[in-house]
């Protein structure tokens, strides 16, 4: 009898009910036929039914006919679909390749080293071992494949351009410590040209977890999202992703700050971001300090530098006053000086309580992502994974010093994914 070949190699997804055991059936059917089993993945299982992706050698393509034949003839199975043949079945539909290549579970981690960890402009060597830290931390929370992709330049045109050539490698994009302004416009357009989801952790990854958090210290304080004064330190990247999501989940009322002082109607607008944060925040059009706008405000967030907030402003916050001071390493106030003030604290550090971060959401919202085949991502969807963050702490766990769940809590990739899944 001839030889199988790989060059003859098959990949048959099958369906069938558990109780009957369709993998020992498969494998029954298919070595009796005398092809070779490569691989063998159940790709989804349910209560009622069992979906198995088998990958064989054939000997040609008579026989992979047969074989195909002959699962299809026993009563315990439904062949769904049928690949011979690999490369040209995706070279007739590239979609196959989400199915049948690694593409279906990998996503690349880009960086061009022009913000590495809040320690600014380090380029793309010292930021190899952040992205290394990223795609383990994929790998271990999420089971996603990732990969550092550091890009030796920082010109919008070649970063934009370079990853849509490797683009049909991965199932997703993740664009990490790129700085702002040039982070808004590599997003964009790269979220225009791919058919695979472009996320920028910086911005939306701390969107995300802020809102989950802020949910549930507003729950705590007994306070209405849409009738609280915000006062947001720190309008770069993750600053203006972070007022976005706020004002599309009902905040009213945000006084942003950056490096220059108050954003209103007289600050410039240099790029589309800011033309919207000036559009969409300071509704009275503040102009004075921030030690002056923080007075009577209820909620204070910080994404800056160190040591911009003083005792005595938190102090002069609206009673039961929440703080999250998020600069990295140090954050914008001593905790311990603002828990002295404030009813809810939240850090950027692991050392301190109610930690945010980015691990929240980021591995969970690509599992749903790969695992929806999604090619976009929604602000609906940013604010159900939010929501479904949140949702991870319980009534009974609420407290001042457990606003967000342990990055360690199995629930949280499993609810934001599904989340994502939910709308994509």
């Amino acid at each position: 009898m001839a030889n199988t070949s790989p060059g003859y190699g098959i990949t048959i997804r099958v369906e069938g009910r558990p109780e009957f055991q369709p993998v020992a059936e498969i494998t029954t059917i298919i070595t009796r036929e005398g092809a070779m089993i490569t691989a063998l993945d159940v790709a989804d299982s349910q209560l009622d039914a069992v979906v198995i992706d088998v990958t064989c050698d054939a000997i040609d393509a008579a026989h992979a006919e047969r074989i195909t034949t002959a699962l299809s003839a026993s009563p315990i199975l439904k062949v769904r679909k049928v690949s011979a043949r690999i490369c040209q079945a995706i070279a007739k539909d590239p979609a196959d390749a989400r199915r049948l290549t690694i593409k279906r579970n990998t996503v690349a981690v880009v960086t061009d080293g022009s913000a590495v960890l809040g320690l600014g402009n380090l380029g793309p060597a010292a930021a190899l071992p952040v992205m290394e830290g990223k795609a383990a931390l994929f790998k271990r929370f999420a089971d996603v494949d990732a990969w550092p992709v550091c890009l030796d330049t920082q010109d919008v045109d070649e970063i934009v351009r370079t990853v849509q050539l490797i683009a049909p490698v991965y199932g997703g994009i993740n664009l990490e410590d790129i700085s702002a302004p040039r982070c808004f416009e590599i997003e964009a357009r790269l979220r225009e040209l791919l058919d695979i989801p472009v996320f920028h952790d910086d911005q939306h990854g701390t969107a995300v977890v802020v809102l989950a958090a802020l949910r549930n210290a507003l729950k705590l304080v007994k306070k209405d999202l849409g009738k609280t004064k915000i006062i947001l330190s720190g309008a770069g990247a993750a600053g203006t992703a972070i007022a976005r999501l706020l004002v599309l989940a009902g905040a009213t009322n945000i006084i942003g700050f950056d490096d220059k002082g108050v954003i209103n109607k007289q600050s410039a607008a240099p790029n589309e971001m800011r033309k919207w944060f000036i559009e969409n925040c300071n509704p009275e059009q503040f102009a004075g300090s921030l030690s002056e706008a923080i007075k009577g405000a209820d909620i204070f967030i910080g994404v800056s530098a160190p040591n911009v907030l003083t005792e005595s402003d938190v102090q002069s916050m609206a009673k039961d006053a929440i703080v999250f001071a998020l600069a990295n390493p140090d954050p914008e106030i001593d905790p311990m000086l603002a828990r002295k003030h404030a009813a809810v604290v939240a850090t950027g550090r692991s050392d301190q309580p109610n930690q945010i971060n980015n691990v929240l959401a980021f591995p969970g919202i690509f599992r749903g992502l790969l695992d929806a085949g999604a090619t976009k991502i929604t602000d609906k969807l940013l604010l159900a994974c939010a929501d479904a963050i949140a949702s991870c702490v319980s009534e009974q766990q609420l407290n001042a010093s457990f606003i967000v769940p342990s990055v360690f809590d199995p629930n949280v990739v499993k609810s934001v994914a599904d989340a994502v899944k939910g709308q994509a």
